[in-house]
């Protein structure tokens, strides 16, 4: 639930700005569990400085949200940066969130994923590149209906890596289990042991990513505060996942040409690539319903086959469309904020 209050922060001038209703997915929200971790993309152009962003006023109830600042990321489509907009969060229990950046790499720059590191972690240690992965899925039967398996992975034993198997767990209700996996970063791979994190409706409010044009953010008084927010019901069945960029994409990644970049949630898991957590929740919550996983494909595969039943690509687009109409065709990937404020 939001709290009250009307944000008062100036937004950029609508002549040198586009919300979009695709893009990625704020990695502090959620963010992709590769296998065999590599290392960040390189691009050749310098990202723009980090822009100020001021929070709305209007912010989610509770103890545990912080405000988790945006940053750059780099959406090959139109050769540029975008601006990944910054989250209300709930913090995972016992978690703090380490920032993605990007540095410099002799003439090109380089990508650093963010983590959810274990708050009790006193020193980050940095590791060797660990061994390919051994995770094929289960080996063993289900012993029950609410139990979901959790992937092995590679643990650092004083001077080497032991496997430790994967294995089925209860279920927790009305939690996301990530499981353990590692981070390249420049000076080496950070593991990141699993834990709990909220379903995704009680994670925080998402918004949705910008293209800013160099003459708006690089104004000496320029700061921006995002309002339009990703409605997280209709974006669960638009996501995607990018692994090798370690963000999960939301909206309209449908073409064909996406195909070999851009999983489809159902897809990922069975790749053997990796583990799509939510992906991996949903399909649980609808165990008893034994066609969900085949509409989820074939709600896929409309849409790649049938370009006008995909959702807009930017909010000028979606507002474009009369409301009655975005909602019967489950294409409403975004909201104002003050509409979610007045639900």
């Amino acid at each position: 639930m939001l709290g009250a209050g009307i944000s008062t922060a100036q937004n950029a001038d609508a002549s040198g700005s586009e919300v979009l209703t695709r893009g990625p997915v704020h990695e502090a929200f959620a963010a992709t569990v590769s296998y065999d971790p590599e290392p960040g993309i390189l691009v050749n152009v310098q990202p723009p400085a980090v822009i100020e962003e001021i929070p709305p006023d209007q912010r989610l109830e509770g103890d545990n949200v912080t405000w988790i600042p945006g940053y750059w990321a780099w959406d090959e489509d139109s050769n540029d940066f975008l601006w990944v907009s910054g989250i209300w969060r709930n913090l995972p229990p016992g978690r703090q969130w380490v920032p993605g950046y990007w540095a410099q790499v002799d003439d090109r720059y380089q990508w650093t994923s963010g983590y959810w590191e274990d708050a009790a972690v006193a020193e980050v240690s940095y590791l060797p590149k660990p061994p390919r992965s051994l995770e094929t899925g289960p080996n063993i039967d289900a012993p029950s209906r609410d139990v979901s398996w959790l992937p092995g992975s590679w643990v650092w034993r004083d001077d080497r890596y032991a496997w430790r198997s994967g294995y089925w767990a209860p279920v927790r209700a009305n939690w996301i289990w990530v499981p353990s996996c590692y981070r390249w970063t420049p000076r080496g791979y950070v593991y990141v042991d699993g834990y709990w994190d909220y379903v995704v409706a009680r994670r925080g409010v998402l918004f949705a990513p910008v293209r800013f044009g160099p003459d708006v953010y690089s104004r000496p008084d320029f700061y921006y505060t995002p309002t339009t927010v990703i409605n997280i019901a209709v974006f669960l069945n638009h996501l995607f996942l990018r692994p090798r960029y370690g963000h999960y994409y939301f909206g309209d990644y449908y073409a064909p040409s996406y195909r070999d970049r851009y999983y489809a949630s159902y897809y990922y898991g069975s790749s053997r690539s990796g583990f799509d957590p939510i992906y991996s929740y949903y399909s649980l919550e609808n165990r008893d319903d034994d066609n969900w996983d085949r509409r989820r494909r074939e709600y896929f595969e409309y849409r790649r086959d049938h370009e006008d039943a995909r959702p807009p690509r930017t909010w000028a687009a979606l507002t474009s469309i009369p409301e009655a109409d975005r909602r019967a065709e489950n294409l409403a990937v975004a909201e104002p904020l003050d509409r979610l404020i007045a639900w």
